[in-house]
């Protein structure tokens, strides 16, 4: 008779694996920049990449809300696009039914779409 506590041994196991593997990716390269050498700050490793000017406040200070509106009407539009690829490859096979729920959620896309440009999301001033 298998008892209860050896059902969860597999999930014990991939979570050990898991954590194992994290610790992992997370400790070696820090171990492994401090033998090399990579972690000596200099100016030049300090300076500004992104976008090439110092900061104006702290990297705390709260961002515009139209920063994320925009992050997130990016977001959804990426994923209709994720969603239209396969779309189009399997029309075939999905028939009728598959192209309507497609033109479904395209045009719930387009109404939001049209909501967002109306209130304004997409200027930026």
């Amino acid at each position: 008779m298998v008892s209860v506590a050896a059902g969860y041994l597999p999930i014990l196991l991939f979570l050990a694996v898991a954590v194992i593997l994290s610790t992992a990716f997370v400790v070696l390269p820090m171990i492994v920049s401090r033998l090399t050498g990579s972690n000596k700050p200099n100016p030049a490793k300090l300076s500004e990449y992104e976008c090439g000017f110092p900061a104006f406040e702290d990297s705390r200070a709260q961002f515009d809300v139209r920063f994320y509106l925009v992050a997130i009407l990016f977001i959804v539009f990426d994923l209709e696009a994720a969603f239209l690829y396969p779309w189009a490859v399997a029309l075939g096979g999905i028939g009728f039914t598959g192209w309507a729920a497609m033109m479904l959620f395209l045009v719930e896309l387009g109404i939001g779409f049209a909501y967002a440009w109306k209130k304004g999301a997409l200027e930026w001033e």
